[in-house]
């Protein structure tokens, strides 16, 4: 008969590839800076087999995830800093106090009058005020107002935090006109760095188009990252078209530009 594992078990795992004596040396090497790159990779792992909608490989990519997180716990109840336990205990809590229309009294057991349904934007506006609150709580420090907004995130990503939490408090653009300007006024600048060719003016100036373009996809409610995830599916798509036409043509050596232009016009016609 098969083993069915649950949370035990894993932790029992994680305890045991931790152990200094006969556990693994490559997770006994780890600390919280090297694993943080594998937690980005899986996450977007994890966004991959949800786009794809591969609900059997999303299992194995949530899995990964989890073991993250597991892993975290395990290194913070090594130096006494926090443990599984604890975490969900914080995040139970968090929980309950962010959603006072699902818990009114403040209680795991409370329940709400099924006959009141809250309307989502006062369940928003609750929710910032209820964070806010959380922030004044917290000892006093210095705080800029983007500070919160992490640095690790894809950088498309960050972008459109960064302009929602400016936007946040009145420094945005009045209609998406000003926008459409300043994506123009941006563009002309990084043509205007062709002739000099400096490297670093040039980067610059196309950051600063980027976070422009990333401006108005916030307008129009766009989300940045995951539009360019759904181009960069459709180029890989479209090339791989291109890349068997150059394979019955016996290479990309034998195939001028034109016939490439020709074969992805052709796979852009059987995409739509």
């Amino acid at each position: 008969m098969n083993t069915q594992y649950g949370l035990e078990q894993l932790l029992y795992t994680m305890q045991r590839l931790r152990n200094p004596q006969t556990g693994c040396p490559w997770d006994l090497r780890q600390d919280f800076a090297s694993i943080l790159p594998h937690t980005l990779e899986e996450a977007y792992e994890v966004a991959d087999a949800i786009e794809r909608q591969d609900w059997p490989h999303l299992e194995e990519e949530l899995g990964d995830l989890l073991f993250q997180v597991i892993f975290y716990g395990q290194m913070g109840a090594e130096q006494g800093r926090f443990d599984l336990s604890s975490i969900i205990h914080r995040l139970v809590e968090k929980l309950i106090r962010r959603h006072p229309h699902v818990f009114p009294d403040g209680t795991l057991t409370s329940e709400r009058d099924p006959s009141i349904t809250p309307q989502e934007s006062e369940v928003n506006i609750r929710w910032d005020e209820i964070k806010a609150a959380e922030k004044a709580a917290k000892p006093a420090q210095i705080e800029r107002l983007l500070d919160d907004v992490p640095v690790t995130l894809p950088a498309l990503t960050r972008a459109l935090k960064l302009q929602k939490k400016a936007s946040s408090v009145g420094f945005d653009w009045p209609d998406i006109n000003g926008v459409l300007d300043k994506i123009r006024e941006e563009l002309d600048e990084v043509e205007a760095e062709f002739e000099g060719m400096d490297s670093k003016r040039l980067e610059d100036e196309i950051g600063d188009a980027l976070f422009a373009i990333t401006n108005l996809a916030r307008h129009l409610k766009v989300d940045p990252e995951v539009a360019l995830r759904g181009t960069n599916e459709r180029f890989y798509q479209r090339f791989a078209f291109v890349e068997d036409a150059a394979d019955e043509a016996g290479g990309f050596s034998q195939l001028e530009l034109e016939h490439m232009d020709a074969a992805w016009d052709e796979a852009k016609r059987r995409g739509k």
